[in-house]
């Protein structure tokens, strides 16, 4: 998590000095962030589901 909120302050500040320096963003247009931002969420949801569906295992008291 704290890597994906330095990435996300990386990319602000970044923003912020080409608005100031008055560049255009390289940055792919927002349809396709969109678009990455569902693949992202595709990508999570079959390990979530996985694991949502599991049985609960049962915990052993140990030494016994």
């Amino acid at each position: 998590m704290q890597a994906m909120l330095l990435s996300l302050g990386a990319g602000t500040l970044a923003g912020m000095v080409y608005g100031l320096l008055g560049v255009k963003s390289p940055a792919p247009p927002v349809i396709a962030l969109v678009g990455l931002a569902g693949i992202l969420l595709g990508e999570q949801a079959l390990p979530a589901a996985r694991t949502a569906l599991e049985p609960p295992t049962v915990m052993q008291p140990a030494g016994r």
